[in-house]
């Protein structure tokens, strides 16, 4: 049923093929797993097929190291009437050991689409801890900063 789960947990295991020259896992890697991520939660939240509007504020903290498992727990922090705003992070560590440490976090927009690829509607997420709150919050004020940035930016687009 769409609406009922909220937060998502994905998890890899950090391979040879996911490394960069430097030896440690590269961004690109680590963004493909956030986006999966933030499918997977847009999609379990509105019960819809759901594309990738924004990724922003990605910070990447510390390396990750092949052979590390890596969790992309993703949390509906805000909705739209289409959209829904995913917080994400990125936390490694040694398999063998259940410590696990912050890697990367960032904030994804998902849109729900129908089967014509048009924006549909998705059910409201209502903050009820102060956590919550916190986070919706803190969404709605990247969101307007966001809205200054891509006016800013127009002046780029020729």
């Amino acid at each position: 049923m769409a609406g009922t789960e909220r937060e998502v947990t994905l998890r890899f295991l950090a391979e040879p093929a996911d490394v960069n020259f430097g030896g440690k896992v590269h961004g690109g890697a680590v963004m493909k797993w956030i986006d999966l991520a933030a499918y997977a939660c847009g999609a379990a939240w509105s019960g819809k097929y759901c594309i990738t509007a924004y990724a922003g504020g990605i910070r990447f903290v510390k390396p990750i190291h092949v052979g590390n498992i890596v969790e992309v727990s993703a949390k509906v922090i805000y909705t739209g009437r289409t959209s829904m705003h995913i917080g994400l992070e990125v936390r490694a560590g040694d398999p063998k050991i259940p410590e696990r440490h912050l890697t990367t976090h960032c904030i994804v927009i998902m849109v729900a689409v129908d089967d014509s690829g048009l924006a549909t509607p998705v059910p409201e997420w209502v903050p009820e801890t102060d956590k919550d709150i916190k986070l919706r919050d803190s969404a709605i004020t990247l969101m307007e900063m966001r809205k200054k940035i891509g006016d800013e930016m127009q002046a780029h687009v020729s």
